[in-house]
């Protein structure tokens, strides 16, 4: 059995710097797709919304973004990731813009559409990126920390975004945000490139990001049917994953804010502080969620094994959330902390998930295989939109929309120990497939 490659310092460190790449156009993804939640309250008065309105410009940009992610996984695996990247970033950013420029509720589901549409390249891209340039023991560490950029934007949104909507106007917060993005393609062209083709790239350094002598290599690097890989129990169990943890996210995304001012009546600023908490304790656990499984290995345990244990771990402290909202009658920043554990588990789960896909498939296929998986999510997530709307209208009219709430965290705490039940029973040791 050959020994690991050790780290030393003539090894190098310039995967860090691509992965710092990937994390800044996530937290510019994410920043840009919570605007819409921020100004909800401004919104919905201006353009007379309801709750069913509001969940079907949500369900506009999943359904578009489901399509996205389909389409994105096979272009990046096809185009690359350099190219690949740059041309999903590039039309969000654009379409983040446009909003402002929406009159009508029709309107702002057309660039809501036209946002989930391009924003959908960034997680095919990302992991994709995380399988070139990183062996398995680091994958989820690398994937922790880009997929932390998604808590940072969730993090810089309710701290700008109302104040540069109270300041100037709701129109230039999508400008300016929309904006950001576009400085980011100058940084990704200068310091972006394959590790074959990377001229920075020390050769020690390359021989380690290739160091894993378990994985399958192959000549032939044309991507992968998509009907081919449907036929994988390990396709399968992402798409499940994927499936039914996503919509949680989606949920607490777009109707955080809201359920804090229902329950709480916290507006504009007001939310500011408690959304800041949540997605400040996700950022945690996404970078703690992606060390551990990564620990584990380095320890000595099987990847499998270290993957599936740490996602246990996490599937259950989502449970609590159950009983938030009844605990929040005490103290609103008791809801608050417990939210924010099962966000942050959340975003630990996502990291090792994420990671599983490049550890059950080889690079040329990941991009597509995450593509696939994603849609899943993002079809789940136009499900929970669509509950939401419904439930929350419907007793709302009752005079009763709590009831709606605790409702959805019901969903929310039962969903990530069922779906890691099911990935169990189709993929037990996630075997890497051959293609």
């Amino acid at each position: 059995m050959n020994k690991p490659q050790e780290i030393t310092p003539k090894t190098g460190n310039y995967r860090w710097t691509i992965i710092s790449l990937v994390f800044f156009a996530t937290t510019v993804n994410y920043l840009d797709r919570q605007v819409i939640s921020l100004l909800k309250p401004i919104l919905e008065k201006e353009f007379s919304w309801t709750e069913t309105d509001y969940s079907n410009i949500v369900i506009a940009f999943q359904f578009a973004y489901a399509i996205g992610l389909l389409g994105f996984g096979r272009i990046i695996d096809k185009i690359g990731t350099k190219l690949g990247y740059a041309l999903s970033l590039t039309v969000w950013s654009f379409a983040s813009i446009a909003h402002a420029f929406a009159t009508s509720t029709f309107g702002f589901g057309v660039a809501r559409a036209a946002l989930g549409l391009s924003e959908a390249g960034n997680f095919p891209a990302a992991v994709k990126t995380v399988a070139e340039w990183f062996p398995k023991k680091e994958r989820a560490l690398a994937t922790g920390i880009f997929n932390s950029g998604s808590n940072i934007g969730a993090i810089i949104a309710p701290l700008a975004v109302p104040w540069i909507a109270l300041t100037w106007g709701w129109q230039e917060a999508f400008i300016i945000t929309g904006a950001i993005g576009l400085i980011w393609l100058i940084f990704w062209f200068i310091f972006y490139e394959v590790p074959a083709k990377q001229a920075r790239l020390k050769k020690a350094e390359f021989d380690y990001i290739h160091s894993d002598t378990d994985e399958i290599v192959s000549e032939n690097l044309e991507p992968v049917k998509w009907i081919k890989l449907l036929g994988f129990k390990q396709t399968w169990a992402f798409i499940i994953g994927k499936f039914m943890t996503d919509p949680i996210w989606w949920f607490l995304l777009f109707w955080l804010p809201s359920f804090l001012k229902t329950e709480y009546n916290m507006t504009g600023m007001q939310v500011s502080l408690p959304l800041a908490v949540v997605y400040t304790m996700t950022c945690f656990g996404s970078i703690g969620g992606g060390w551990l499984s990564g620990y584990l290995i380095r320890k000595g345990w099987p990847v499998y094994k270290s993957r599936k244990v740490s996602m246990l771990a996490f599937a259950i402290c989502v449970i609590p959330v159950v009983a938030a909202q009844a605990l929040g009658q005490i103290n609103p920043w008791i809801a608050v902390f417990i939210i924010g554990i099962a966000a942050s588990a959340h975003q630990a789960w996502s990291a090792n998930i994420f990671t599983v896909a490049s550890d059950m498939f080889p690079k040329k296929a990941v991009a597509s295989v995450v593509g696939i998986g994603s849609m899943a999510g993002a079809i789940g997530g136009i499900l929970i939109a669509r509950l939401a709307g419904v439930l929350l209208d419907h007793y709302k009219n009752l005079g009763h929309i709590e009831t709606g709430y605790y409702i959805m965290f019901i969903i929310a705490g039962l969903s990530y120990l069922t779906a890691w039940l099911i990935m169990h029973l189709l993929a037990p040791k996630m075997k890497q497939v051959e293609i």
